[in-house]
């Protein structure tokens, strides 16, 4: 009697995903189609591809791999380029907080030997000064800032090496990770800016607009849902999906699950937010048994600390909302 075929194990699938995505970026020009519903089921921990991956979705690489090199140097310094204009510089100094020494050309003309002339300096711009207009207090806040952003990503990931430890990973991207992940940032909110617009709060784009699409795919997928959580208990999306939505699910779930879901974010072709309202969708069909039973004090309390669930089978779901 013919064994039935083995199941390839959860390994072998993790091996097997990951040798896909090496071969699709070792291609000259990069096939986006190919790669974006490769990366939608996840990229592997191990290929240590993620970041090339994720520049690709978000347009930030060309498809090209010839123009790779000649693209990041060109962005690399256009960043420096805006530090040099954007952050405040020490008074009579030529370093920029989180720059590099010798970036002060646009202020020759105004020091001499180190030193700003008298006329260009204020009465009340000295180092212990709070003024707005202040450089010396421009620049103490800016480091608080950064200090403030450090402590909290420690505090919040303190399991994680990455960011409680000297990593060499760290190490070795010091000068390229900060200006990548500006551009990468830019290319990510691109997408999504209208949901900060305060102006745009009332208007069908704005973030009001974005949660009544929410409300509307509900409401489509699983009405009994949907009129009990905001008919019967008046449980709004506005109460618990604002954050789900303007923070991307990052405060929703651990670090390792959220990039798992960015992978399939960023690897929407019309942008992340259709993806993310499904996600948000499917996070409230799952579960829809505490939802039903519950009233607006205990559906609150869950929505607003969603429990621990299976991302593949979160994303899984989501997917069949499309």
């Amino acid at each position: 009697m013919a064994s039935s075929p083995r199941s390839p194990q959860p390994a072998e699938l993790e091996i097997s995903r990951q040798s896909r995505i090496l071969a699709a970026l070792s291609k000259k020009v990069i096939d986006l189609d190919e790669l974006r519903m490769l990366a939608a089921q996840g990229v592997p921990d191990g290929a240590g591809v993620r970041s090339t991956v994720w520049k690709l979705l978000l347009g930030y690489l060309p498809k090209d791999r010839a123009l790779w090199e000649q693209e990041l140097a060109k962005k690399r310094s256009q960043y420096e380029a805006f530090k040099d204009e954007f952050l405040p510089n020490t008074v009579g100094g030529s370093s920029t907080p989180g720059g590099s020494e010798g970036h002060s050309d646009g202020n020759a003309e105004h020091v001499e030997n180190g030193f700003l002339d008298r006329s260009e300096i204020a009465q009340d711009d000295h180092p212990l000064s709070l003024g707005k207009t202040s450089q010396w207090n421009q620049v103490a806040e800016h480091s608080e800032m950064i200090e403030q952003v450090d402590r909290d990503v420690k505090r919040t990931h303190p399991d994680i090496h990455f960011f409680c430890g000297d990593s060499s990973f760290a190490k070795s991207n010091q000068n390229f990770a900060e200006a990548d992940s500006f551009f990468c940032f830019v290319e990510l909110l691109s997408g999504l800016r209208d949901n900060f617009c305060q102006k745009l709060d009332n208007s069908a784009v704005g973030i009001r607009g974005t949660l009544s699409k929410l409300s509307q795919l509900l409401k489509k997928y699983d009405g009994e849902l949907q009129h009990h959580l905001e008919i019967t208990t008046e449980v709004n999306p506005q109460f618990y999906a604002f954050r789900w939505i303007t923070l991307l699910l990052t405060q929703e779930f651990n670090f390792a699950d959220i990039i798992h879901i960015w992978d399939t974010l960023l690897s929407d072709p019309d942008g992340p937010q259709e993806t993310l309202l499904r996600i948000c969708c499917a996070m409230l069909i799952l579960v829809r048994k505490r939802l039903l039973a519950g009233d607006f004090s205990s559906n609150l309390k869950l929505l607003q600390s969603y429990p621990p669930t299976n991302i593949g089978h979160l994303l899984y779901v989501a997917n069949k909302l499309q």
